[in-house]
């Protein structure tokens, strides 16, 4: 099998996640709950996570990391408990569901949404976030890259843009966190959003919020806490307050051995390996007689990530062969992301995506250009 859904997941993780997560159903009791071994052994372990996470993504301390189930759980919170009636928010064409859905939900109670297009190439400029905003504005949600394209957007820029004007940025990292650096303080990001189980090469059930310390939201979800139990309100006390019930202690500690793997190798050796793959599998299919590849690709500095179609066959039908003759695992369809197909003209085609990491070879890359080329005669 030849593995290119790492966009989705990555299925390879190292083996240091594998074995952190079997330790800890030996290990680990319910952090917070009580004073025995188990349980504050817990405790250290996920305090010790949420210090790692700090440093990975530069967040002023570990208590303003709340881990949760994925990013689409950290994007709801942050959207719920960010965005009131009454406040212009911008996003764009570029997002998935996960950013779209709450936003559209917010809309229907009174939020103003402005939607920045895309062009034919999927390319989000600063210029028209820029010319999004009034003075009623105080949000942009805002992926870092497209997960259809892999097109990069200019986060930095527009932190810098949104510090200027006094508006909040909050980034949905998904397709880069681990994959490309971030530095949440220096990009002028106040809620960053982040899933664990694609580039940072954790297990599946993990992800995380990191809130700025300049920002206060309401708990998403109430309950048991650990801690003030007979207060009728939900703490307010940082990450308490955006996290209730028992923690994933489990897959928190991958993740934890994910953040140590992603430090020992550096996500700069990351991003240039992973460019490379997508390089090498670019150079050969953007040749082929009848294949359109989308996204821009002028541009180096952009994700792993390489959609494409043959003539007018259906992408689902295409991903489908792809993986019972030639062993090859993409994704296929509309990736939840339908703004940016609409704007690629690929809403009913769909498109084929191939997206490599950080355990996938020249070899592979070659291997599937190789098998698009067979598809297209």
């Amino acid at each position: 099998m030849i593995y290119l859904d790492n966009a989705a997941t990555t299925l390879t993780k190292p083996l240091c996640v594998k074995q952190a997560v079997f330790d800890a159903m030996d290990r680990l009791g319910n952090s917070s709950r009580g004073m025995h071994g188990p349980a504050l052994e817990a405790a250290r372990d996920i305090y010790g996570a949420r210090e790692k996470a700090a440093a990975f993504f530069g967040v002023q301390g570990a208590d303003r990391i709340v881990f949760t189930s994925n990013a689409t759980e950290a994007l709801n919170i942050a959207i719920e408990g960010a965005v009131k009636p009454g406040m212009h928010v911008i996003t764009t064409e570029a997002e998935h569901n996960s950013v779209l859905r709450p936003l559209y939900r917010k809309a229907q109670k009174g939020v103003k949404l402005t939607i920045a297009k895309a062009d034919k190439k999927g390319r989000i400029s600063l210029e028209d976030i820029e010319k999004a905003v009034n003075p009623d504005t105080a949000w942009v949600f805002c992926t870092h890259a497209s997960n259809v394209t892999g097109n990069l957007l200019p986060l930095a820029q527009i932190g810098s843009m949104c510090r200027e004007k006094g508006i909040h940025l909050a980034a949905d990292i998904s397709q880069t966190g681990g994959c490309i650096p971030i530095n949440m303080e220096k990009m002028g990001i106040e809620l960053l959003c982040f899933t664990g189980h694609k580039g940072l090469l954790g297990p599946q059930g993990t992800g995380g919020l990191c809130v700025s310390p300049n920002l206060t939201l309401p708990p998403f979800k109430v309950g048991g806490s650990g801690i003030r139990s007979f207060e009728k309100m939900h703490p307010s006390v940082m990450p308490e307050a955006l996290e209730a019930g028992t923690a994933n202690g489990h897959g928190i500690a991958g993740l934890s051995a994910a953040f140590d793997f992603l430090k020992e190798t550096k996500v700069e050796n990351i991003q240039k390996h992973e460019s490379r793959l997508m390089g090498i599998f670019y150079e050969q299919v953007k040749k082929i007689s009848g294949v359109t590849v989308y996204g821009d690709f002028e541009t180096k500095d952009r994700a792993a990530v390489v959609s494409l179609n043959i003539r007018d066959y259906d992408s689902k039908e295409m991903g489908d062969v792809l993986w019972q003759e030639y062993g090859i695992a993409v994704r296929a369809g509309i990736h939840c992301a339908p703004l940016i197909h609409r704007a690629l003209g690929t809403e009913q085609q769909g498109t084929v995506r191939f997206s490599f990491s950080w355990f996938n070879t020249e070899e592979e890359a070659l291997q599937a250009a190789w098998a698009v080329k067979k598809l297209a005669f």
